[in-house]
Formats: C-alpha cells, sequence, structure tokens
C-alpha cells in the first residue's frame, strides 16, 4: 500500500467518524428515539478517539516522508458550465495542527459536559449539536476549496447559535441567539460573496492553484493588487464577525447564555479562532496588499485594546473570560497581518487549551472561591488594576461606562444596520401583500392587517 493510499483511508476516517456520529445523533432525534446518556457518551469518544488517532498518523506519516501538503480529491458535487464544486480535502501544516486541536478539545469538553449535562432534559439534543460543530470545524479546517470552506463555516455557526439559546424555556437565551445569528449572517454573506468573487476573479475556489504551487505558507494568489484587496477585505470581514472582532463584538458575552461546555469549545477555544484560521489559510491573499495588511494589524491591536478594557467592567466569570480570549484573539490578528504565520498558529493552539481550561474550571472556581471566603469569614480582596490608578476620575468613569455598554457596538449595529434592513425588507413584505391581494382580489386592508399582526409579532419576540 502506497503512503498516498494510506493517506486518503486515513483522510476519509478523519471526517467519517465524526459524519458518522452526527449522522446516528440526528436520525435518534428524527425518530424520536432518546439513547442512553451512556450510549451517547460513548459513541462520541470512539468517534473523537478514531479520528484523533487518524489525524495523528497523517502527521507521523508526512512528517516521514517529508510531504508538506496532501490533497485529499473527492471528485465533483456539482458540475455546470464555467462552474464545478470539488469536494476536496487538503492536509497541510496548517489544517492537520487545527484539526488535532480539534479532536482533542472536544474530546475534553465532552468528557466534561457528559457529567456536567447529566440528566438535563436536552443532554441528547446537546451532543447532537455538539457533533454539528465538530462535522463543521474538521470540514472547514480540512477545506480545500472555498465552498466546502462555506459548508463547514456554516455548520459552525448553525451549532453554535443554536446552543446559545439551548435554554429556550427562557427569552434571553433566544434573543441573544438572534442576535448572535445576525451577526453571523453578515459574516457568512461577506464570506459567500468573496467566494463567488474569487471564482471570478481566478476562474476556480481551489486552494492549491489558488495560492500557487508552494505549500501552506509559502505560494503566493495568482490575483492583482486590487483584486486581493476587495476579496481580502470581504474575508476579514468574515473573520471579524465569526471572531467577534471591532465592531462586531457585542455579541461575545450574549453566546455566554449557552451551557459551560459549548461556551468552552465555541467562544473559549475553537469558534472564537476560526476568524483567525481563515486569515491564515488566505494569507498569500493579505500579502499582496500593503494596506490589507495594515488594516488587519489595525483592528487586531483595537480589538485587543476593547477587550482589555472591557473584561475589567463584566460582573460575571464566563463574560471576563470571553473578552480574555477576545483580546488574545485581536493579537493573533495583528500577528497575522506582520506575516508571522506559525507564530499566530502556536499562539491559537497554546491561547486555545489554555481558555478551555479556564471556562470548564470556572463554575468549580467560584464554589471554591465562596468556600474560602466562608472559612475566612470576610470577602477576599480584590487586586487594583495598577493602569487604572493613572487616570482621572472623570476618564474612568468614561471609560467604565464604554466597557460596561461593551463599546456601544451592538446598539449602533443594531439602530443603523439591523433595523434599516429590516425596515427594508418589511417594505417589500408590504408591497408583495398588496401585489398578491391584488391578484387574489382581496381587499387592501387585508394586507395591512397582516403586516401589522406581523410587525406586532416581531416587536414582541
Amino acid at each position: 500500500m502506497t503512503v498516498e493510499r494510506l493517506i486518503f483511508g486515513l483522510g476519509l476516517m478523519v471526517i467519517g467518524a465524526p459524519a458518522a456520529l452526527m449522522a446516528l445523533l440526528g436520525l435518534a432525534a428524527v425518530l424520536g428515539r432518546a439513547l442512553a446518556e451512556r450510549t451517547v457518551a460513548r459513541a462520541v469518544q470512539t468517534a473523537i478517539v478514531v479520528g484523533l488517532t487518524s489525524s495523528v498518523a497523517i502527521l507521523i506519516l508526512m512528517l516521514v516522508v517529508g510531504r508538506r501538503s496532501v490533497p485529499i480529491d473527492l471528485g465533483h458535487l456539482v458540475s455546470v458550465p464555467h462552474f464545478h464544486f470539488d469536494v476536496k480535502l487538503l492536509f497541510d501544516h496548517l489544517s492537520v495542527p487545527f484539526v488535532i486541536l480539534t479532536f482533542v478539545l472536544c474530546g475534553t469538553v465532552s468528557a466534561f459536559a457528559g457529567r456536567y449535562m447529566h440528566r438535563e432534559p436536552g443532554f441528547n439534543r446537546f451532543f447532537g449539536l455538539f457533533s454539528v460543530f465538530l462535522v463543521g470545524m474538521l470540514l472547514t479546517s480540512l477545506a480545500g476549496t472555498i465552498g466546502i470552506l462555506f459548508a463547514g463555516w456554516e455548520l459552525v455557526g448553525l451549532s453554535s447559535a443554536l446552543l446559545v439559546g439551548f435554554f429556550h424555556e427562557r427569552p434571553m437565551p433566544v434573543r441573544n441567539a438572534l442576535r448572535v445569528w445576525t451577526i453571523y449572517r453578515a459574516s457568512d454573506a461577506a464570506l459567500l460573496i468573496a467566494a463567488i468573487l474569487l471564482h471570478q476573479f481566478s476562474g476556480h475556489g481551489d486552494f492549491t492553484q489558488m495560492l500557487g504551487s508552494g505549500a501552506w505558507p509559502e505560494g503566493s494568489a495568482l490575483l492583482t493588487h486590487w483584486e486581493a484587496f476587495v476579496v481580502g477585505l470581504l474575508f476579514l470581514i468574515a473573520a471579524a464577525g465569526k471572531s467577534a472582532l471591532v465592531p462586531f463584538s457585542g455579541w461575545l458575552p450574549r453566546a455566554m447564555e449557552g451551557p459551560t461546555p459549548s461556551s468552552a469549545i465555541f467562544y473559549g477555544a475553537l469558534s472564537v479562532h476560526l476568524g483567525a484560521y481563515l486569515l491564515l489559510r488566505v494569507g498569500p491573499i493579505l500579502e499582496l496588499s500593503v494596506w490589507l495588511c495594515a488594516i488587519v494589524i489595525a483592528l487586531g491591536l483595537i480589538t485587543a485594546v476593547f477587550a482589555a478594557i472591557a473584561g475589567h467592567a463584566q460582573t460575571d466569570i464566563k463574560s471576563a473570560l470571553a473578552f480574555a480570549s477576545l483580546a488574545q484573539v485581536g493579537l493573533i490578528v495583528a500577528e497575522i497581518g506582520a506575516g508571522l504565520r506559525y507564530v499566530a498558529l502556536i499562539h491559537i493552539l497554546g491561547h486555545a487549551c489554555l481558555r478551555t481550561l479556564q471556562f470548564l474550571r470556572a463554575p468549580t472556581l467560584l464554589h471554591d472561591y465562596h468556600r474560602l471566603e466562608n472559612a475566612v469569614g470576610r470577602h477576599l480582596p480584590r487586586l487594583p488594576v495598577s493602569w487604572e490608578q493613572h487616570l482621572s476620575p472623570s476618564l474612568r468613569l468614561r471609560l467604565y461606562r464604554f466597557a460596561l455598554n461593551r463599546g456601544y457596538f451592538d446598539d449602533f449595529l443594531f439602530r443603523y444596520v439591523a433595523r434599516p434592513i429590516q425596515g427594508f425588507f418589511r417594505w417589500c413584505n408590504n408591497l408583495e401583500l398588496r401585489w398578491t391581494a391584488w391578484l387574489s382580489g382581496t381587499p387592501a386592508h387585508d394586507a395591512h392587517t397582516t403586516k401589522a399582526t406581523s410587525i406586532e409579532l416581531d416587536e414582541a419576540a
């Protein structure tokens, strides 16, 4: 058996085991048959162990034979004139470490969640969405084409939003999940437009062809300066929405409404770094434009400073950890803009492991803190932040308001972006109702009544 065939088989196991898990849990949910908790936990751990073992074996084979990039082409899913959708996986120095990180952290969080979610009514639903997230992360990491990357990107966003609204018996998780989903829609739209333009400019969306002959991180994009600027800017918007960079940072504390295991794996470890991973993958496009690199560095540094300020005003430990994660993600993005790709990759791997541990430790840490306070007999002193002492009281108060309102980004996006778009589509809906009412001979006031009812429902939601 040749090395290529062996890697091909192992590659199918890397993506096949989690896909089989997703199919099993999804089929059980569709049929209305709740599996036993022990069965679900064993199925999840088996899929992760198989995938992790296969990915580590691929890494060892690549190091032994000296291969820096191994594409696995599974053929055309859609093939029409001037367009074809290839199913292609790419194992290289960027994707393989990220896949191994995904399996390690998902295995750790699933073991924790099996006990944390014990006897929770939505136990099976949680792990079903967890499997969707795992498959989405693997598809995004191993994507050899922009189409496969977009498919994985969508699965990650869908599972993230649904897990934010996991406790749907309460109104706030559902509202916050809708806010998160709204930001993700803007991010996904930017990525979709970038994919279309990439096909238009280069004629294909294959990363191995688009980024030249060199394996990651070498290679040069086959685009002009202005094409790279436009496409790279759209990729940056997509990354900003997914990783909560400024000005999309307001949804991050809202995402803490989900269970602690999902907060750990999504917004402390993997999902929050997905935007940085996208920028690493399209790094050769960024390098074609000095101005684009400058924008990436500036956005990363602004996000890091904002997150550091906002993190000091948070009143719960999960939101404080979320902003601490965001500060590091901002620095990672700045490193990518500066061309330090391996530094950024190592930063992602180390930071993801650290934040996962902190998120999983947070519930028991609070319990231990309260026990220590009871033993001491008083509240433990809070260590002051040294740089705050050098600020004037008025400036300190303004910074506190700015941090407590999360930079006012949430309100700005809702009032000046989301609400005008919503108003435009309501106008389109009213126009459609009038048109259908005229065609069907229905009195026009029925259309107005339907519109008013829809608006009242929207406002109530």
